[in-house]
């Protein structure tokens, strides 16, 4: 029997999401079969009195850097960098539907047609939210202050949600690495004038499966449908997973010991 609108919205009653601010993160398959598709877990979430916020990312406005922004220690090879050869020599709107489907979802996609929603300042890792407080944490965000909105989210008492997907999934993770000192990576996109600026970029996520086991008392399991859903408090999992990087620097690596990124990441990141 395919998922209902009042099945989710059950679950975010059981797991005390309603009227919260909720990051959701989601492989939409892991529900099984939905009676009317990913737009009806996004109105179960606003239904339900919720400020729903997703990453929307879109790294194909990603540009080629000129010599003056390639600082060192940016967990880039600058002279071998194929995640380039699909940039665009255009400039990113937050009016814009784009979105990388592959990497983000159907749900995020369904977000940005949502009347009403917000999306961020960010030419490549931009969040959207729609809800009650959507513009208040959203529109902090800008190209040098990715993680803004996951700040908000924090300081609105707000949860992170994995649902269908692991802790590699957990954008604020990378917050938690810039909450230790660690500096983002910067990557590169046109400004309003069409030339190439920076905007920071969280790294290489894989190494985030090490931390489940230090915030993994934090969470409330609850299934929903077929999909089972991990439900994070914000602030508490952020200051849990900061204090475990600060003493385990060595846990947010992968498994490739020649990651430039990880590598760059645990040394401090960009100079």
């Amino acid at each position: 029997m395919a998922l209902k609108k009042k099945d989710v919205m059950e679950t975010i009653k059981k797991t005390g999401l309603a009227k919260k601010c909720v990051c959701l993160h989601s492989s939409f398959k892991s529900f099984g079969a939905v009676d009317g598709g990913p737009e009806t877990v996004i109105e179960a979430f606003l239904e339900s009195g919720c400020t729903l916020i997703t990453p929307t990312f879109t790294f194909g406005y990603i540009v080629f850097p000129p010599e003056n922004l390639r600082p060192k220690r940016n967990g880039a090879d600058y002279a071998h960098m194929p995640w380039l050869t699909t940039g665009k020599n255009s400039i990113y709107n937050v009016s814009s539907g784009e979105i990388d489907l592959h990497e983000m979802g159907v749900i995020p996609q369904a977000m940005l047609e949502v009347e009403g929603r917000v999306r961020g300042n960010h030419p490549l890792c931009s969040f959207t939210a729609v809800g009650p407080y959507a513009n208040e944490i959203i529109k902090v965000q800008e190209p040098m202050d990715v993680m803004a909105p996951l700040r908000e989210l924090a300081l609105f008492e707000g949860f992170i949600v994995l649902a269908g997907v692991g802790v590699n999934r957990m954008t604020a993770l990378h917050l938690a690495e810039q909450m230790t000192g660690r500096k983002l990576f910067l990557r590169w996109a046109n400004n309003k004038d069409k030339v190439p600026a920076y905007a920071e970029a969280g790294g290489c996520p894989e190494g985030f499966v090490n931390l489940d086991a230090y915030i993994n008392h934090l969470d409330k399991k609850e299934k929903c449908g077929e999909s089972l859903w991990r439900v994070f408090p914000a602030n508490k999992t952020l200051k849990q997973a900061a204090r475990v990087i600060q003493l385990k620097p060595e846990i947010t690596h992968c498994k490739d010991a020649n990651c430039l990124r990880c590598n760059d990441a645990m040394a401090g990141g960009p100079l």
